[in-house]
């Protein structure tokens, strides 16, 4: 960006989701606890998967690392936030704003890769039983994971640089939660479809490449369930995936209607929720969803649990 007057923008102001005072004061309050349950919840799962020897497979691996990604991506963009619901003037410096757009829009890359992945961990376990621990070495899982992250970092990083680029012409009202990169390039006062189909390559690339990674994946393992001929051996193999399939419908199912959209737009408050929903829901509702419909982390928490209260009882006599 040139440092034409015309062109730069030193700050940008967040209009948020409401200017009513008694609204902004209740969304504080309820997202401050959902925030806090969301670090607890995230941390309390890495530390279990840490503690217990029974969950150090690669399933457990990359849960953790899934675990870190939404507690980051979360902390990226809530605690600004919440400051700013309380706030009279919503103002983010132009570095700040690029270093959200950067993190936000990289935690969430690395997040959709990461779901494909473990998608391919399941469909090992499920479809090549007796060969899974030789196939899901030690080796491959960091390899796999590490892809994750690079891939999420690189895409993210151009898109900010591209992004961050563009001149303003002194608009810097952003009609967003955060600095979340359709809304920024709204504000160009330039012809933006360039980096509008960049961005929707790079949406094809780094999610719905996984997506279709994961369709098939699934598509592999339903077979095989339905080929089981027990019941409780299809109940069982349908709960070694069933935490990760419900994840995966939250996580794509937004993003795709949000930037796999070649005819049309969401309209401003839809981007907002959509915003939302994986800013604040989705990273409280990860550790849930793996802790209540997960026997073998159900069975880890009455463990540590137990052996808690045990600790507890000797120091009180």
């Amino acid at each position: 960006m040139g440092t034409d007057n015309e062109t730069w923008v030193r700050e940008f102001i967040l209009l948020g989701l409401s200017s009513d005072w008694d609204i902004q004061v209740f969304l504080f309050v309820l997202f401050l606890v959902m925030y806090m349950v969301t670090v607890l919840g995230n941390f309390l799962i890495i530390l279990l998967i840490r503690l217990d020897s029974r969950l150090h497979t690669p399933m457990y691996f990359f849960l953790t690392n899934l675990s870190l990604v939404d507690v980051s991506y979360a902390t990226s963009i809530i605690p600004q936030m919440l400051v700013h619901l309380l706030a009279a003037h919503k103002a983010v410096p132009f570095v700040s704003c690029a270093a959200q757009l950067f993190f936000s829009l990289g935690w969430g890359g690395i997040e959709f890769v990461l779901l494909a992945v473990m998608a391919y961990d399941r469909y090992v376990a499920v479809c090549n039983p007796l060969r899974y621990s030789v196939i899901m070495h030690g080796g491959l899982c960091t390899r796999l994971a590490i892809t994750s992250w690079v891939s999420g970092s690189i895409n993210s990083l151009i898109h900010t640089a591209i992004t961050f680029q563009l001149p303003m012409c002194k608009n810097k009202y952003i009609d967003h939660i955060s600095c979340e990169i359709l809304a920024v390039v709204r504000l160009a006062c330039v012809d933006t479809s360039s980096n509008k189909i960049i961005i929707m390559v790079s949406s094809i690339v780094l999610l719905m490449t996984p997506f279709c990674l994961v369709l098939l994946s699934y598509i592999q393992i339903i077979s095989t369930i339905l080929k089981i001929r027990s019941t409780e051996g299809r109940k069982k193999a349908f709960h070694t995936c069933a935490s990760h399939l419900t994840v995966v419908v939250l996580c794509y199912g937004m993003a795709i209607f949000t930037y796999i959209q070649p005819h049309s737009s969401p309209s401003v408050l839809q981007e907002k929720l959509i915003s939302l929903f994986y800013a604040v829901l989705t990273p409280m509702l990860n550790p849930m969803i793996y802790s209540v419909r997960n026997k073998e982390v159900k069975g880890a928490w009455q463990k540590l649990l137990g052996q808690f209260s045990g600790i507890t009882s000797k120091l009180a006599t």
